[in-house]
């Protein structure tokens, strides 16, 4: 994710920190100085917040260790404002083991708040609930407090939060994925206008939060219906076949050329119809920049790339695009370049191919 640095990894797993997420942190700093009006207060609620997030790390560890167990790997890990984002390379294909993945977040905070209930009962910290504030309270019973929270509110039926990708995949036990999807977020709008109309009367934050999750019920709809519609559908039907390939000896100054004479962006590096690495838009400008117009592309192109081989699924395809960061797939057969793939004519596709079911449905 653009805008984010890597902070370490855990279990194998890249965590990341998006920038804005220090603009919570200053928002912390700000709340507690107006509070307290000294140092000693503000670290404390910068160490709360700390404290806050290092729960949602592991929440969201507890989805990318178990999905690990089916076999799916887990990209990365970003923390930001309004939570943790664990990107998994694809969706579980068992209904049942996505709800496993999914309910294992959650079951992470349970085991945390059940601790520090515990720890706080023998210690005899525990205090009532209304003496707690934001920035006022005993500093373990606000972090079991905020974790009961994360689990109920994470167990709301509405995507993106776990209650609805749980709810998808109940009904996608019963009926096609696709329609579970559309139930799921449906239902996940709904409880969004629901917020939105409170908060209108009561909290403007709901606001927040109501478009929140209208939008990621939204994308999750409208992906899950790409995804049914290339399902099935071989990369060699939709690709990319009339394109222009480098060689290791061409200068940048070459790239350039096709750059500006077509509307091709990535370029495969080719020898024997063999692909050794690619040439992105965004390193040929790069390299443009530090090395000049006739420094070879062998020099700057991508040793590290993915492919996808022409038999294999525009599925398949689309799901590599999301998670390589990359807008442009070599499509090979038997080791040899014949195509590529992107997501703009992954795009096109999927749009004639509604205009084709439109047409058959009015015929």
């Amino acid at each position: 994710m653009k805008w984010s640095w890597k902070l370490g990894e855990v279990a194998g797993i890249g965590v990341h920190i998006h920038a804005t997420f220090l603009l919570l942190i200053a928002w912390a700093a700000l709340v507690h100085w107006m509070e307290g009006r000294s140092l000693a207060v503000v670290l404390e609620g910068i160490g709360f917040i700390l404290a806050l997030f290092a729960c949602v790390l592991l929440h969201e560890l507890g989805h990318a260790l178990t999905a690990k167990r089916y076999g799916i790997k887990t990209r990365d890990i970003t923390l930001l404002p309004i939570g943790g984002m664990a990107r998994l390379e694809r969706i579980p294909d068992d209904p049942r083991q996505e709800v496993w993945v999914t309910l294992a977040g959650s079951a992470v905070n349970v085991v945390i708040a059940l601790a520090l209930f515990g720890w706080l009962q023998f210690t005899g910290g525990l205090e009532p609930l209304n003496k707690l504030s934001v920035t006022g309270g005993s500093f373990l019973m606000r972090l079991m407090t905020v974790n009961v929270f994360l689990v109920l509110f994470n167990m709301l039926p509405a995507f993106p939060m776990d209650g609805g990708r749980v709810l998808r995949a109940l009904l996608a036990m019963r009926m096609e994925y696709t329609k579970a999807t559309q139930i799921a977020a449906y239902l996940g709008q709904g409880l969004a206008f629901l917020f939105g109309f409170i908060g209108l009367l009561t909290n403007p934050f709901l606001l927040f939060i109501a478009l929140f999750v209208w939008i990621g019920a939204a994308q999750e709809a409208s992906l899950a219906q790409i995804r049914s519609a290339l399902g099935g559908i071989p990369v060699a039907r939709a690709m990319v076949t009339d394109f222009r390939t480098l060689t290791p000896r061409d200068s940048l100054a070459r790239a350039v050329a096709l750059v500006l004479t077509g509307a091709q962006q990535d370029f495969p590096v080719v020898e024997d119809r063999r692909v050794l690495g690619v040439l992105t838009r965004g390193d040929l400008l790069i390299g443009l920049a530090r090395r000049g117009q006739e420094t070879p592309v062998v020099d700057v192109m991508r040793r590290e790339f993915q492919t996808v081989d022409s038999s294999e699924t525009l599925e398949t395809a689309f799901a590599r695009l999301q998670t390589c960061e990359c807008h442009t797939l070599p499509v090979v057969h038997s080791g040899q370049l014949v195509g590529l793939i992107t997501m703009d004519n992954v795009g096109e596709f999927v749009a004639i191919q509604a205009a084709l079911v439109q047409r058959r449905a009015e015929g």
